[in-house]
């Protein structure tokens, strides 16, 4: 993760215990789940649920016409770990009476294993190369671009090492490309960081850019790609954290404003 990232959370106390609970209340769950490949809810799903709010009597409550993950004493929380095109319909709802905070959950260090969907048995771990961070946040934020700026809006990003179970069922000879993805265990909860209003989004920004930059300069101290520096500065952009300025040749200009 950006250096700058972990300085503006290295104050937050991050609840081991409580997270702990809440992934053994979502695996004793899954225990009772019939069948491979059945899973109602995922893992991960119910482990976040668990821990914001560890009471089950506020998960999937009925609230104007859609059913939110967590409501409680007028607050919204909605888990979602992909896809956040699917939340527009309640969020055009929700934000017009209650706070809502969605939560995406993103794997900071995996591991997968391989299941034999015919027997269920699961082979050994291997770890994933990829290390996730919080910027991937923002391919999924611009999808929901238009409420972010809502007053009763809040973003939490929860970064997790987790292990991730694909079934053999691939169309390859090994059967794993194409393979279906069965679960994602999270194993720790390693940071928890909170969007509250749009100043916040600042933290994002690396420290040692240069006045005026490219998104070339911000994917290279950011440590991310270039196509998803130009996602994260759009929405940077569009919440006033970063200004464009003008041009450097083909290049987009920014600046953080005083």
């Amino acid at each position: 993760m950006n250096e700058y990232i972990v300085e503006q959370c290295a104050d937050k106390d991050i609840d081991g215990e409580r997270f702990e609970a809440a992934k053994k209340k979502a695996l004793i769950m899954n225990r009772s789940r019939n069948g491979i490949g059945t899973l109602a809810e995922k893992t991960i799903h119910a482990t976040v649920k668990n821990y914001l709010e560890p009471d089950t009597d506020y998960h999937e409550i009925p609230v104007n016409g859609y059913v939110a993950d967590i409501y409680r004493e007028g607050r919204i929380f909605e888990v979602q770990t992909a896809n956040f095109n699917k939340l527009r319909p309640k969020l055009s709802i929700f934000l017009n009476d209650y706070e809502v905070t969605v939560v995406y959950p993103i794997p900071h260090v995996k591991w997968v294993r391989w299941m034999n969907p015919e027997n269920g048995e699961i082979g050994k771990a291997h770890k994933s190369p990829k290390r996730g961070t919080a910027y991937e946040a923002f391919v999924q934020l611009y999808k929901i671009k238009q409420f972010i700026k809502h007053e009763n809006f809040r973003f939490k990003i929860l970064l997790l090492n987790m292990e991730e179970i694909r079934l053999l069922n691939g169309w390859s000879t090994n059967k794993k490309r194409g393979s279906v993805r069965y679960d994602r265990i999270p194993l720790e909860l390693v940071d928890e960081i909170d969007i509250t209003r749009t100043e916040d989004y600042v933290r994002f920004v690396p420290i040692e850019l240069p006045d005026s930059f490219t998104a070339k300069d911000f994917a290279e101290e950011a440590h991310i790609p270039q196509g998803l520096s130009q996602v994260v500065l759009n929405i940077l952009t569009y919440t006033d954290t970063v200004l464009r300025i003008g041009k450097k040749g083909n290049s987009i200009l920014y600046s953080v404003p005083n």
